[in-house]
């Protein structure tokens, strides 16, 4: 080969002779043109259509490390997903916890106010206090009561008749959640219309506007002792009536007289504050009690319902901490779906927490109303984040997501911090990003590292 002498004040690259460039242009590799649309799907965590820049700051991304924002209003808007809601799952310790309160944090700064219907290991008091706001503490033998019957603020537009006949319908549905959760089966129709009737004959015309709401105990003694009148709407004596019921209205008389007597048998001691960034009810102190937390579940969430369906709320984001704990019990699902289906028209967009996208489908029997709902909450939450899974998930997982295989080869080696987003048709692999003066307020794991603090 020919040699190619180069002058000391001549650039290397700026000699080559024709002969040296022909041997070089075979070496060169093909240049290819796509569309990020193309190429998204041979480097999906690299190139994607842009998401925007709209929204609350989340970290970075793994591949391009790119910063990476969400908001699901302006996401629903952008018409790039179809419901605000939010599902969360990775299992113990990589992070999901972190950061369901680091998305509420931040979202208090752009004026979103944050519901924490239920706070079951009692974490996100801290999350309160560092917004300016105590957390409501409901347990045996504590001060703080909740009435479930409360009706709220009447929205506008909605006339005094219209209204009443509304709040009814609302009672009447909590009650009967209350009551099939604790008799673990769906109302008899005669147990389902003594409710009705009790409730009817404690509220009669009462406005709910301006007369005291019912409380938990006049339901309870309506249905023990039901009148002739109430009795004839049915075509049936006092006696029948009062028989027939009996189950239902013993179930119930556990919130007045029973173990979780004190929670919700009287008039609300701590009304929700409308301009709070976030309000919080605790419900560490009944740990343990699955059915005691379901029936506390199912008060709370219908009282914080109360205020989700005023017009002066604005946009809302409701956590569902520990859900697995709610999917157990199909008149909460139920209620949980109502929300869900409501998200848009309440501007509220819904967080589920959960350890694996199988809690889902382990609610019940395979075919089950309590299957169907569940799943329907994962079809109905168009953004999915996924943590580290164990390697017996990923399968069940990367189906029920519709992950492509790159997609679900990641979900075993995410490390802490690291999540698997889909936000409608768009994936990205997110590392979290936490300031120094978050860590203090979200870190759930001081004892195990025997901090004092």
């Amino acid at each position: 080969m020919r040699q190619t002498k180069v002058r000391r004040d001549q650039k290397p690259f700026a000699v080559a002779s024709r002969a040296t460039g022909r041997s070089l242009r075979s070496m060169r590799v093909p240049v290819h043109r796509a569309t990020t649309r193309n190429l998204q799907a041979a480097y999906p965590f690299t190139v994607d259509s842009a998401l925007g820049s709209r929204g609350i700051y989340i970290g970075r991304q793994a591949g391009s490390d790119a910063s990476f924002v969400f908001d699901p209003w302006e996401l629903y808007t952008e018409n790039v997903i179809t419901n605000p809601n939010i599902l969360l799952a990775g299992v113990i310790g990589r992070g999901k916890s972190a950061l369901a309160k680091s998305l509420a944090l931040r979202m208090t700064a752009f004026g979103v106010r944050v519901y924490v219907p239920g706070d079951p290991k009692g974490e996100w008091g801290e999350v309160a206090r560092a917004l300016g706001s105590e957390p409501i503490v409901l347990g045996r033998g504590l001060p703080a009561r909740v009435n479930p019957l409360d009706p709220g603020d009447r929205p506008e537009g909605l006339s005094a008749d219209e209204w009443q006949r509304e709040v009814l319908a609302r009672r009447n549905n909590l009650l009967a959640s209350l009551a099939e959760t604790a008799l673990d089966r769906r109302l008899l129709p005669v147990e389902r219309n003594a409710l009705l009737v009790a409730l009817t004959a404690v509220t009669g015309a009462r406005d709910p506007e301006r007369g005291p709401a019912p409380v938990l105990p006049e339901i309870v003694t309506a249905l023990l002792n039901p009148t002739p009148e109430t009795a004839a709407t049915l075509s049936m004596t006092e006696r029948e009536l009062a028989l027939d019921s009996r189950n239902l209205a013993l179930e119930l008389r556990r919130l007045v007289v029973g173990d979780l007597a004190g929670l919700f048998d009287g008039a609300t001691t701590h009304h929700l504050d409308f301009n709070a960034p976030i309000q919080v009810l605790d419900t560490s102190r009944l740990a343990g009690d699955d059915t005691a937390i379901a029936l506390l579940m199912t008060c709370a969430s219908a009282w914080m319902e109360t205020t989700l369906a005023s017009d002066r709320g604005g946009r809302r984001l409701v956590v569902y901490d520990e859900a697995w704990r709610m999917l157990r019990h199909l008149a909460l699902v139920r209620r949980m779906q109502s929300q869900w289906k409501l998200s848009r028209a309440l501007g509220v967009a819904n967080l589920a927490v959960v350890h694996r996208i199988s809690d889902l489908g382990a609610v019940g029997a395979t075919g089950s109303e309590a299957v169907a709902l569940a799943q329907g909450l994962l079809a109905d939450c168009s953004t999915r984040i996924v943590y580290a899974q164990e390697s017996d998930q990923v399968e069940m997982t990367a189906h029920a997501l519709g992950l492509s295989d790159v997609e679900a080869d990641q979900l075993v080696h995410l490390p802490r911090g690291r999540g698997l987003w889909r936000i409608g048709r768009h994936a990205a692999i997110v590392d979290h990003i936490l300031g120094s003066a978050e860590w203090p307020v979200i870190d759930t794991d001081g004892r195990m590292r025997g901090d004092s603090s």
